[in-house]
């Protein structure tokens, strides 16, 4: 296929990168954290680590972990929010020759459950605040190892006084018992004391299991190799050069890391990006508080904003974000969700930056397409492919439509995962004949190579950027005593794009809405829970019983319309 986009492309921007300059990630890390040894790499709570830093905790980290024993290859979790122990964990379990397998903190034990059984980890590393949650599952899964983190393991004195404010004075470490468990600076001080033997890794070697629905709702993991990780960093860069290289200079790239880096948009655009340019990340371990986030924002004159719709809508109805200086914010990268232009015109009113929207999935590393860094517009795109990728809007028989017209984004190219973990009947629905990975996502071409979406073919619904599968939310809503049938939607809300919405069938007929609530949070991670439910005395059905979810959107859409 012609890559027609390749002429909208900013000077400076190849058309293909070279992925295969680096054998591995952990290439990769270790060419930065000797380039840049003295930098600053990683700032949360106001203590910073250097790359040098980095670099000598996760060997010592590395050496531990090789020395449980773990084969190479073994499956390592990861559940933490957003602390400087997050990036000495990833760096460790890569460069030990391990797999990191991403969890949500937030996660409950029947969620987590199906993660560390699908994936097989064998070790899991935790901060103490969800330590609980690993407690009343670990005896049903492979993990043997458990290391347990503490807010302040890395904040020098001033850790004392967070730990004590976390436990005592907010509460928040619920009672926990893991016979065996180990505390991560203890286990970094152990490491520091033993061989670390450094593994030949390959491009091959799976790097990441990025869990997703894909497109039945049973979560699976996208297998993530070295190469595709490696592949999306180098795009990413290349197509950030031309914002960055723009006046005013900066001497280190300062980057926000609000979002969440179990999140493949965190890993790859925040961690591993700021990484490769020698930059800065600031770790915003709950980006809910929105005034202790400006808070930390006013300390430091941020270049590069990746976030979603909601949290830059968040941010600006604050009375105190208007105070911030952005004189030096070079690059504001929407993702995750539709921008809205509301949102985009007023971010560039206060900022004097545009979200330039990308778009992109766990399966694809993640970036697949992205406006020019330099927009200084709102196309209402998802823009453009990056190097060395190639998009095609294809029919449900797999040919490619005329310009213009809707069909199934389908995309090629280095970052495109290498299928979902021991699924192959799941990693056959998913491409095509010819190597196109289909993304589930209804989209138009225009003829300079920009893309819409207009629809999705999946029925996944999108909060605030986090998939949510109808087929999930529905088991656990059938599952409460009370429901006959119910089926699950997705529909517009202000806030977080789509909101959760479940039309429920009573069996008890004394059943309420927030009994169908409470049951949810039982089970299901807060923003799959419905926010909206609709009791009816039945569903609309095909003729062999299948429920229709189609019919109750179109609904719903009438009525709003």
């Amino acid at each position: 296929m012609e890559r027609i986009w390749l002429k909208q492309y900013p000077p400076g921007v190849p058309a293909d990168i070279e992925p295969t300059q680096y054998a591995s990630l952990v290439d990769l890390l270790e060419e930065s954290f000797t380039k840049f040894a003295d930098r600053k790499a990683f700032i949360c709570m106001d203590k910073s680590i250097s790359y040098r830093d980095l670099d000598q905790m996760s060997v010592a980290f590395a050496a531990y972990l090789q020395g449980r024993g773990l084969q190479r290859g073994a499956r390592v979790a990861i559940m933490m929010p957003n602390v400087l122990q997050y990036p000495v964990a990833i760096a460790a379990v890569l460069r030990a020759g391990y797999a990191v397998v991403n969890v949500n903190p937030l996660y409950t034990p029947r969620e987590l459950e199906h993660q560390l059984k699908d994936s097989g980890a064998e070790a899991i590393i935790v901060l103490e605040n969800f330590a609980h949650t690993v407690e009343q599952v670990i005896a049903k899964t492979q993990v043997k190892h458990v290391i347990v983190a503490s807010m302040g393991d890395l904040l020098g004195f001033k850790g004392i006084i967070v730990n004590l404010v976390v436990r005592r004075v907010k509460k928040m470490v619920p009672a926990w018992s893991l016979p065996g468990a180990v505390a991560f600076n203890d286990a970094v001080s152990a490491g520091r004391g033993m061989t670390f033997k450094k593994p030949k890794l390959s491009p091959g070697d799976v790097a990441f299991l990025q869990y997703t629905g894909g497109t039945t709702g049973v979560s699976k993991g996208a297998t993530l190799l070295h190469r595709n990780i490696v592949a999306n960093v180098l795009q990413n860069d290349a197509w950030l050069q031309p914002a960055l290289a723009a006046p005013p200079h900066v001497d280190q790239l300062m980057i926000v890391c609000a979002l969440p880096l179990y999140h493949i948009f965190a890993l790859t655009a925040c961690y591993l990006l700021a990484v490769r340019a020698g930059g800065c990340n600031l770790l915003i371990p709950n980006p809910r508080d929105i005034p202790g986030f400006i808070k930390e924002l006013a300390k430091y004159q941020v270049n590069s904003f990746p976030a979603v719709n909601t949290l830059y809508n968040g941010l600006m109805h604050h009375p105190d974000f208007k105070k911030l200086d952005f004189s030096k914010l070079k690059i504001s990268n929407g993702g995750g969700m539709a921008v809205q232009r509301p949102v985009a015109e007023q971010w560039k009113a206060v900022t004097g930056c545009f979200i330039a929207e990308g778009y992109g999935l766990s399966e694809t590393s993640p970036t697949l397409t992205c406006n020019p860094a330099t927009t200084t517009e709102f196309s209402g795109s998802i823009g453009i492919p990056v190097p060395s990728t190639y998009i095609s809007i294809r029919d449900d028989d797999g040919g490619e439509v005329p310009l213009g017209q809707a069909g199934e984004i389908c995309a090629k190219g280095p970052q495109v995962m290498s299928g979902y973990w021991n699924r192959p009947e799941e990693t056959a629905k998913v491409m095509t004949a010819d190597g196109y990975f289909r993304t589930g996502d209804i989209g138009i071409m225009d003829e300079k190579g920009y893309t819409k979406i207009v629809d999705r073919k999946k029925d996944m619904i999108l909060v605030s950027g986090f998939n949510v599968y109808p087929n999930e939310v529905e088991e656990v809503i059938a599952s409460h005593p009370g429901v006959l049938e119910c089926a699950v939607i997705g529909i517009p809300d202000s806030k977080s794009g789509e909101a959760v919405k479940a039309f429920v069938v009573k069996k008890d007929p004394n059943l309420t809405a927030e009994a169908v609530i409470a049951f949810c949070h039982e089970q299901l991670t807060g923003y799959k829970v419905p926010k909206h439910i609709e009791f009816r005395t039945d569903l609309p059905k095909t003729n062999v019983g299948k429920i229709l979810r189609r019919q109750l959107r179109d609904e719903k859409k009438a009525e709003a319309a």
